[in-house]
């Protein structure tokens, strides 16, 4: 998952695992007896809240305090094997439901990720920038909450100070051959070092770390049930909090949802298929709507440029916006998570401008590839970005492979997988990191109730991997947009058909009877 791709009759269920009689329920994961009982310190702490816009700079404070939420900050163990610990701050944010007579409960929002998530809460209203009228009824029947993973935003935050362009030749990065590959280690070998002052910490970033933050919070709050809403990682976050927690969730919805097994080191490791697929519904889509682009006639016929253009590259490769474009780059600016039209226009003056530059012809470079292209050339340490927050919960969440066993996988999937299988396969800083999980990661398998929303064609979150979890969670329903290419749909597609099974189920409390298939409106 790239930085460039990121970044959206039934039957009455009761809430949590009072479901049991009507679909069974699971008994949730317990956490073990070696975390203990939290301390006074942690349970009895008082949530302050206080105004969200705390400076000109802090836009995201902004934009919570324009829908009226409120700040805070409470203590959670770094360790919840040493609840007496050191102690991290976790930054949340709170916006009351607007309709008290109509109140339901509490509705965690986790916008994914990993990354900063209390701007999810502004995220939701019309009027605001980025909100989504689709929401209104939630924002008048749920308190809004949503918290800043630990270690990312407002949440202590963790900064091995990698610089930018260093990180994306290795996240980004598809080598082509061993010598390309051994290039990869070495960079990995450098921002792992990078993080070793962090070693304390490292071991407890990991997504079930965020959960017990969240039902700590969830005690903080008052609640003895939370609703949540999330996308992609935070659809996984949503079911290891499931099923560690499944007594204190009432609704649960799971957007563009993760393989349960996928999150850590190898997340990306079977996408290149679906990447691949999303391509050619772009180049369909080109051919079909964008003939002055000069690409193609055809599906086909674009495609066939799309590679020559890569295999251009490999033999001379272009300066492009003052960058060296070389093979190993062309796949990671070729991702696409987005099928409306908007996107696929931007992204075919993107393949055009490559198309030109590999061709030796002087080329006007569009915005979105200068802006991209500019980040390989970065040194400086760009923090908003998160990235060694977010290599820190993969390697926390799962132990790696060995380097050997990287370049084995790229080269048995390079003829199957052409153009993606390296970026997707691509070795991280957790084959050689300084640490190891502090324990295996959670298991799912739980007949608790929750909602999943996906696209058929998400190139992020293949739909395998979304089945997988519908297998995992068996309580649950899917509803699935068909012949749809886009990673986020709740919200992002503005479907009826999604929106009023989302919404039934957060406000109604109603689960479709069956699994659903939406088509686009």
């Amino acid at each position: 998952m790239g930085i460039f791709t990121s970044g959206r009759s039934a039957a009455a269920v009761a809430t949590g695992c009072a479901a049991a009689a009507v679909i069974g329920c699971a008994a949730p994961e317990r956490v073990a007896p070696s975390h203990g009982t939290l301390p006074a310190r942690i349970v009895n702490q008082r949530i302050e809240w206080h105004d969200c816009d705390t400076s000109p700079e802090d836009g995201v404070g902004r934009g919570l305090a324009a829908v009226g939420a409120r700040c805070g900050e409470f203590q959670a163990p770094v360790d919840y094997a040493r609840p007496s610990g050191p102690t991290v701050t976790i930054a949340v944010a709170l916006r009351p439901a607007s309709d008290p007579a109509r109140r339901h409960g509490t509705l965690v929002v986790e916008t994914g990720g990993p990354g900063p998530s209390r701007e999810g809460v502004s995220m939701l209203f019309e009027g605001h920038e980025g909100g989504y009228p689709a929401a209104q009824e939630l924002a008048q029947s749920y308190d809004l909450v949503a918290l800043d993973p630990r270690f990312f935003g407002e949440s202590s935050p963790l900064d091995c100070g990698w610089p930018t362009g260093e990180y994306l030749a290795l996240a980004q990065g598809a080598p082509t051959d061993r010598a390309g590959f051994d290039r990869t280690v070495d960079v990995a070998r450098d921002l792992a070092q990078r993080c070793t002052p962090h070693r304390e910490l490292l071991p407890h970033a990991s997504t079930r770390a965020v959960a017990r933050d969240l039902d700590l919070l969830r005690t903080l709050l008052g609640q003895e049930r939370l609703s949540y809403l999330g996308w992609s990682w935070g659809s996984y976050l949503g079911a290891v909090y499931l099923q560690m927690f499944g007594d204190n969730v009432d609704r649960m919805v799971l957007d563009s949802a993760l393989d349960p097994r996928a999150p850590g080191p190898d997340l990306t490791r079977t996408t290149a298929p679906a990447t691949a697929a999303a391509l050619a519904d772009w180049a369909r889509w080109a051919a079909d709507n964008d003939p002055e682009l000069g690409l193609g006639t055809t599906q086909e016929a674009v495609l066939a440029e799309v590679d020559a253009l890569v295999a251009r590259v490999a033999a001379r490769p272009p300066i492009v916006a003052g960058i060296t474009l070389t093979a190993d780059m062309v796949p990671g600016l070729l991702l696409t998570v987005d099928d409306t039209d908007e996107s696929y226009t931007e992204f075919g003056a993107l393949v055009r401008a490559l198309s030109d530059a590999s061709r030796g012809l002087v080329v006007d470079v569009p915005p979105s590839l200068t802006g991209k292209l500019a980040l390989y050339s970065e040194t400086a340490v760009i923090a908003e970005f998160g990235f060694s927050a977010t290599v820190a919960n993969q390697c926390a969440d799962r132990a790696a492979r060995d380097i050997d066993a990287h370049y084995a996988d790229i080269e048995e999937h390079r003829a199957a997988e052409p153009l993606f299988g390296a970026l997707a396969r691509h070795l991280t800083p957790c084959a050689v990191w300084p640490t190891r999980p502090a324990e295996p990661a959670t298991e799912i398998d739980t007949s608790a109730p929750a909602l999943l929303i996906g696209a058929e064609g998400d190139p992020v979150a293949p739909i395998a991997g979304q089945r997988a979890l519908r297998e995992a969670l068996s309580g649950s329903r899917s509803v699935t947009m068909t012949g749809v290419f886009r990673h986020g749909v709740y919200l992002f597609e503005r479907s009826r058909c999604v929106d009023t099974a989302v919404e039934r189920y957060l406000l109604d409390g109603v689960l479709p009877s069956a699994d659903i298939l939406c088509r686009r409106e």
